[in-house]
């Protein structure tokens, strides 16, 4: 219940950012990393989610389910498009592949603008891509434990505002 509230006020944070600028013109995403993979066979490189990362998944939709959501990214990886399938379903979307290793390039800023985006990536891309949006080193690589940080990012054409929230 804290999560929730903290995720309401943090969202009614944005609304001095969203008064003065339409909603064209502020691009939004949510940042978060796939839900708990299944390390039973360390020479798998594609796992599939575990159950409870299944069950972490349906979460994140949960937790997205008043807000409105544009475009659902993924890498081409089986725990990544499982993470993202609940969220992309619950807003009737198709989810979208990105490469990892091209990141914020102009297509995806432009494909984006004005938009409400969900991204979906890993332990280590997931903050690379943050500090990429947001134009400096800030946040580092997740702890390969830690499944539940979400971070925010809001863009309007003065400023640019980050936060990370724990949603466990």
């Amino acid at each position: 219940m804290k999560i929730i509230l903290t995720f309401i006020i943090f969202l009614s944070s944005f609304a001095g950012i969203t008064q003065n600028t339409s909603a064209a013109n502020t691009t939004t995403y949510f940042f978060i990393r796939h839900a708990e993979k299944d390390l039973s066979n360390p020479d798998n490189r594609n796992p599939q989610l575990t159950e409870e990362g299944k069950k972490r998944s349906q979460n994140w939709a949960k937790v997205l389910i008043d807000t409105k959501v544009d475009m659902v990214f993924t890498t081409d990886y089986i725990r990544t498009r499982e993470t993202a399938s609940p969220i992309a379903q619950s807003k009737n979307l198709e989810t979208t592949l990105y490469d990892p290793r091209d990141l914020n390039n102009p297509g995806f800023q432009q494909k984006t603008k004005g938009k409400t985006s969900v991204i979906v990536g890993h332990s280590n891309t997931t903050p690379a891509f943050v500090n990429k949006v947001i134009g400096k080193e800030k946040y580092a690589t997740i702890d390969e434990k830690d499944y539940g940080k979400l971070f925010i990012v809001k863009i309007t054409s003065e400023v640019i505002t980050d936060v990370v929230l724990n949603v466990n």
